[in-house]
């Protein structure tokens, strides 16, 4: 683990607060999915919490993000209201997307959010395109794609990889790779299962990190970003990770034992990091309730913002399907 030398008190909190904010928002979407308040899909990423918190805080305001379809914790950290991602999950027009996205399309132009992405690996050519607009336009911006394990065997994945390479484009390539592919292992659906081994084959620097060490990955992101944005082309990160819950909340889950889960489970980057924080007498039991009353508290005025959000009127529903038409102009006879 990434020793915790240097770590302020106040940087700790920062970082176990965040990753409280996101578990207790994930639990409480399972309630109220069961509870059939949440439609459609949910992909919940308890267990993953480190890689969202970590990564967010070594971007910049200005950078991009695009992600997946798991994608709460990312948009939460990165400054989308709790309250406006749960008005999306209601289907409320109050919501970051006016209820029409959902919990997979969640999306915050102002801060620089470009998704949810119900498509595997489908942002990650997105982002290889705001990648190379920021660079025709001399922007030091970095353009952060999170995707998944299975998006690497898409063929959208290789063409973007080779295209950021061959055109040193600011693009960081964030992989979270939770060894599950939906419900197939990696090792059975890729050859080469060492993903960041198969991004240095695009002469771009990449490195794997452990995804359950919320440090680690602070401190991987920034280095890549910081070479990204000083013009060292585009990087690959491998984020070593694992989801606690099933895929989805369809997913039955019969690929996986429960004796590996909870292995995993004993490397909860939550309790790691707690546990590591006291260790460094950073953290005390009235610290630790005063976080956890503070994330809890979110969730709760986040779900009393979407119960009373209001849905989108009928007369609306034609809006933003369709461009509208330029006025026409008169031309001179």
């Amino acid at each position: 683990m990434t020793p915790t030398d240097g770590l302020t008190r106040e940087h700790g909190h920062e970082l176990l607060l965040d990753m409280l904010r996101i578990r207790r928002m994930e639990e409480r979407c399972a309630e109220l999915y069961q509870k059939t308040k949440i439609r459609g899909f949910l992909h919940l990423y308890i267990g993953e919490e480190a890689v969202a918190v970590g990564a967010m805080r070594a971007l910049t305001p200005d950078d991009a993000v695009v992600a997946t379809y798991r994608e709460h914790g990312h948009a939460l950290i990165r400054g989308v209201s709790a309250e406006k991602i749960m008005a999306e999950m209601y289907g409320k027009q109050e919501g970051c997307s006016r209820g029409r996205g959902g919990s997979m399309h969640l999306y915050d132009a102002p801060t620089r959010f470009y998704g949810g992405n119900a498509i595997v690996g489908g942002g990650i050519p997105l982002a290889v395109g705001m990648a190379l607009a920021d660079k025709m336009q001399g922007r030091e911006r970095v353009s952060a794609c999170f995707f998944g394990d299975g998006a690497a065997a898409e063929g959208e994945f290789h063409e973007s990889m080779n295209l950021a390479a061959l055109w040193h484009l600011p693009v960081l390539f964030c992989c979270e790779n939770n060894l599950y592919g939906m419900g197939t292992g990696i090792e059975r659906a890729q050859s080469e299962t060492r993903l960041a081994l198969r991004a240095a084959s695009y002469r771009m620097s990449a490195w794997d990190v452990d995804g359950m060490d919320v440090l680690a990955v602070e401190e991987a992101t920034r280095r890549a970003a910081e070479a990204v944005r000083s013009g060292g082309g585009p990087h690959f990160l491998e984020f070593r990770t694992y989801r606690f819950r099933a895929h989805s909340m369809f997913d039955p889950e019969l690929y996986r034992s429960k004796e590996e889960v909870a292995a995993w489970k004993e490397r909860d980057p939550i309790e790691l990091f707690r546990q590591r924080l006291r260790d460094a007498e950073l953290l005390t039991d009235d610290e630790d309730a005063g976080l956890e009353a503070l994330a809890s508290d979110e969730v709760e005025r986040a779900v009393a913002f979407a119960e009373a959000g209001t849905w989108e009127p009928v007369e609306d529903l034609e809006r933003f399907v369709l461009s509208e038409p330029a006025p026409q102009r008169e031309v001179a006879s």
